[in-house]
């Protein structure tokens, strides 16, 4: 029986952008938040060193390296983090100047992060972190970034299907509900988006979106599953596992952050109507983002949570072993599993580091192998 496929999110911020340039300094990346990080308690683990160096995924031959990495090691694509707000693109050289002109046919979709921007680099304490560009849409705005993504990216032959069905993942589609006015308005802006890829001869969409940060509907599940079926979603990802805790701890084991998110796997399946993916995690450490001068606290607010500690390939493998396990049920439903790729400032990351070396890419390919050719 053939395993589903693996795809892991890209988060694209280690190149040099224009609106990061203007933000924080000219040259400056999200490396340089990584090189500041420093332990702040007993037990804390930081930083967290790449062993391939401090590199420009926005250089192709960068990104020709990546790819054949992920490829080698049974990655089966890359779902890009997409920042195309009303007034100004963003973090976008890595996908077009990289990924795009690497002449690779490395399967890729991507995932609209229609969230604000927001100065976490550092993050203050005990205040709401300033927008630095609001993620605010009109229907006009929605239509312009979605006829941009349909002709720029949707065309290209590696563009990820589900069933013959373009992949195309809205992070927060609840802030649309509240952006559009409605539900059902917001309904009929999908449906034309739909409409709008069949006129560009392109089929289908495969629309999902991240269902579970929907926060005021989370323990309605009714209500919650009556909105996505009127917005027309196909399916359902997650981008974290459980990340709020009752208590004030400052640290999680990360066999027991395993556990919790295996967990999940059940839950979503009973919680939602809609198909949800599998996903994985290699840890959580979102310390680097903020101020490093301060005394470190689980305030339960972004980026200030509890630390996962003592991450290892070994209890990832365990992940791993289940959600290959789970994936392969004839009662799951969901059409791929998730992983993150690079998100070196949440401490969530398959790319080696100096600590355990490939050791996290070794692991998928001990569990789920090199995926073969439909």
């Amino acid at each position: 029986m053939k395993r589903k496929p693996l795809y892991a999110y890209y988060f694209p911020n280690w190149h040099v952008d224009a609106l990061n340039e203007k933000w924080h300094g000219k040259g400056w990346t999200e490396w340089e938040v990584l090189k500041c990080a420093r332990a702040r308690f007993e037990g804390h683990e930081q930083p967290k060193v790449p062993l391939w160096g401090y590199e420009d995924e926005a250089d192709p031959r960068v990104m020709q390296k990546k790819i054949a990495t992920a490829k080698a090691y049974g990655i089966d694509g890359f779902i890009f983090d997409t920042y195309c707000y009303a007034q100004a693109e963003y973090r976008m050289r890595c996908l077009d100047e990289g990924f795009l002109a690497s002449g690779t046919d490395f399967p890729f979709a991507l995932m609209w992060c229609n969230h604000d921007a927001i100065y976490a680099h550092p993050s203050p304490r005990n205040i709401i972190s300033p927008v630095l560009m609001s993620g605010a849409v009109t229907e006009a705005d929605f239509v312009r970034i979605t006829d941009n993504f349909i002709h720029r990216y949707f065309t290209r032959p590696n563009y990820i299907r589900v069933d013959g069905r373009l992949l195309f993942i809205i992070y927060n589609v609840g802030k649309l509900v509240r952006e559009f006015g409605s539900v059902e308005e917001t309904a009929r802006i999908f449906k034309e988006f739909r409409e709008r890829v069949r006129r560009a001869g392109l089929g289908e969409v495969h629309l999902a979106c991240v269902p579970d940060i929907i926060e005021d509907l989370l323990d309605k599940p009714r209500e919650l599953n009556a909105l996505l079926r009127t917005l027309g979603i196909d399916e359902g990802v997650r981008y974290w596992w459980p990340v709020k805790y009752q208590d004030d701890r400052l640290s999680v084991e990360y066999a027991d952050f395993v556990d919790a998110g295996i967990a999940t796997f059940e839950h979503d399946a009973a919680f939602y109507e809609i198909p949800m993916t599998v996903h994985l995690m290699t840890g959580l450490d979102q310390s680097p983002r903020t101020i490093q001068s301060e005394t470190y606290e689980n305030l339960n607010t972004y980026p200030w949570y509890a630390v996962v500690v003592h991450s290892s390939p070994e209890q990832y493998e365990r992940a791993l072993r289940a959600a290959l396990e789970y994936s392969r049920r004839r009662d799951y439903r969901g059409s791929f599993v998730t992983a993150i790729w690079n998100e070196w400032t949440e401490g969530n990351y398959l790319e080696p580091d100096e600590q355990f070396g490939y050791g996290y890419l070794e692991a998928i390919k001990k569990v789920f192998g090199v995926r073969e050719d439909d």
